[in-house]
Formats: C-alpha cells, structure tokens, sequence
C-alpha cells in the first residue's frame, strides 16, 4: 500500500435495527457495543496501514446524518497535552471521537411512536461532497506549488455498513448519488448485517465497482472487514475478493415509490411507473391515446382468485363419488411485456 488511501464510512445507527440485531433469539446476535468495537478496530487498521490514509466517518441516525470523525478536522484540546506513552495518539482520538460523538446523538434521540426514516442519503451525499472537496483542495495545493505533471489523489472509497431495510422513497437520490460516484471514481462497498436484501445498495456496489457482502456470521465482523474492505480498490486487482452471486436490478416507480418487477418506462426522460399515465408527471410528456390502451392491453391479468368448493355432508355422496377441484378461471391470454435489464419494460415507440 505505497499510495494514499482515503476511506469514508458510513454507519447505520437506527435504534430499531440494531435492538432486532442484538437479540439473543437470532443464531449469531451482534449488539451495538460490540458491533462498534469491531469497528474502531479496523479504523484504526486502516490509519496504520499508511500515515498519510485519510478517514472520515459519517452516522445515519433516524431522519438525520452527521459527521462522527473526520482526520482533516484539528486535534480537540483535551488530546494536545502529554500523551499516554501506551496509547498511539491517533487511535486515541479516533476512538474517544467517535465514542463520544455517538453517545451524544444516540442519547439526544427522543422516544417517537415511530422512528422516522433512516438518513442514510444524507450521509452517503455528505461523504461524497467531502471526497470532492477534498480532490479540489489537492489539485489547487499542487497547481500553486508548481508541481507539473498528474495530481496524484488518495484513493478514495466509500464503505456503507447497513442493517435497514430499503426505502422506496430513497431510490431517486441514492440513484443520484451513485451516478456522482462514478463520476467522481469512487468505490462504494457495502457491508450488510442485518435483515433483507438491499436492492438499492446491490446497484451501488454494482455499478461503481465495489463489494457487497451479507453477512451470514454478523459476530464475525472484523474479519469480514479485514479481509474483503480494508485492501483499497488498486490491491484488489490482486486479491480474491468476494463479488455478488447475483444483482437485483429492480427499480422503484415514480408514482407510488414501489419496487416493481414490470414498470413503464417514459420515452423522454426515463421516468419509471408501475401503470400506464396519460401525463408523465416528472416532464409533463403527453402520450397517444392509442398508445396508452395498447400498454393497458398489454399488462398481465392476474388469475382470478381459487373458489374452494363447499364440502357436503358425507350422508349426501355416494361411496363411489368424489368431489373434483374447480378449475380457476383462466387470464385473457394477453402477453406482458418483456421487461428489460433493470427490470422495468420499455414503451414502444
């Protein structure tokens, strides 16, 4: 690891998830004080790695994101004094950082009836508007030193550790940020440790070339991220790094904010619906009346429902009689249309 790392991570710290997480019913339960020692370990294995890494480390709390730790920010004073001949200073900032930063945002958290939505877009958009900050501020250091040739960067990633399940309202702006990370050349992993599959983060890691991992042993985690996160993209090339089976591409509709397996694509912007609209509602794109009772013809009829035929008394049959299962009633024999990669079917033109 000869040159720079920069690594951002996100954490998610819903109360809700992490209290599922941490029960003693699940086969391997990973509660919230372990989960955060494992943690700091391997952020500080990454410090270590190189002294010139950079680290910042975002938290997603309900309907909010905040900056826990950043290595740009100055030493707090309680650190400028004697140091610990024991402690490395570095580890010991990161850690009182991050600890104290985290008991004072867990504990301001009032008790909701229920908890707001996880601001999981706000601090991967946060980590994305650092690591472009920061380029910037390189590429002008090295223009005014008058250092010709490249700039030369930190690598940087980010590194999302999940444990929510996806918001379908969320899947515009996560979409948004993963198109500014592949503009900006940044890796995004993803590290999920509790509940279902994330269909959004998949197309994430996908898409910008990163790992996504689902852990199937959660009190194994500093082993997963020693070993599958902690190389930086350029050592990867090197490495067997585990990858994705399989990538759900499904994507959520602009109307209702579902995940659909058929969708309906607008020809002019791309706006994705679960119905045919006369009105696309994102650029106001008028279609034919024709066109539209073609699409309506086209959708798939769902069966009718199964009847189960009432069962007489056993008095009322002959012995050598039996009671048949009805036939449910048949569709109209329409043909769906074909849905494209990501899932969603396109209009025809």
């Amino acid at each position: 690891m000869d040159k720079p790392s920069h690594l951002s991570v996100v954490v998610d710290l819903s109360p809700s998830q992490w209290h599922l997480c941490g029960q003693s019913s699940n086969s391997h339960p990973l509660p919230l004080s372990a989960f955060l020692s494992q943690l700091l370990a391997f952020l500080n294995a990454h410090i270590a790695c190189n002294d010139e890494n950079t680290l910042s480390v975002y938290g997603a709390l309900p309907g909010k994101s905040i900056l826990l730790y950043s290595s740009a920010t100055a030493v707090p004073e309680e650190f400028t004094g004697p140091a610990d001949p024991n402690t490395y200073r570095p580890f010991e900032v990161l850690d009182s950082t991050m600890m104290n930063s985290i008991s004072d945002r867990v504990e301001a958290l009032t008790d909701l009836e229920q908890e707001p939505p996880i601001g999981l877009v706000g601090a991967l958009t946060k980590s994305l508007c650092y690591i472009n900050r920061m380029s910037n501020a390189s590429s002008t250091s090295t223009a005014a030193g008058g250092v010709q040739g490249p700039v030369v960067l930190p690598d940087p990633r980010i590194l999302v550790v999940s444990v929510s399940p996806d918001e379908s309202s969320s899947y515009i702006p996560i979409m948004n940020s993963i198109f500014s990370a592949q503009k900006l050349k940044v890796t995004i992993d993803v590290c999920k440790l509790y509940g279902p599959e994330s269909v959004f983060l998949q197309q994430a890691a996908h898409l910008t070339g990163g790992s996504y991992i689902y852990l199937e042993r959660p009190d194994a985690l500093l082993q997963y991220l020693t070993m599958a996160f902690l190389p930086p993209p350029a050592v990867r090339q090197l490495l067997s790094v585990p990858t994705q089976d399989k990538v759900d591409f499904r994507a959520a509709c602009f109307c209702h904010k579902n995940i659909v397996d058929i969708g309906f694509v607008c020809s002019v912007c791309l706006s994705i619906f679960c119905q045919p609209v006369p009105v696309c509602s994102t650029c106001r794109t008028k279609f034919p009346i024709k066109t539209l009772q073609r699409l309506n013809a086209s959708k798939p009829a769902a069966p009718a429902p199964r009847t189960p035929a009432p069962t007489p008394p056993a008095t009322s049959l002959p012995r050598s009689q039996s009671i048949g299962t009805p036939r449910s009633s048949m569709g109209n024999g329409l043909v769906a249309p074909s849905p494209s990669r990501n899932g969603t079917s396109l209009p025809p033109r």
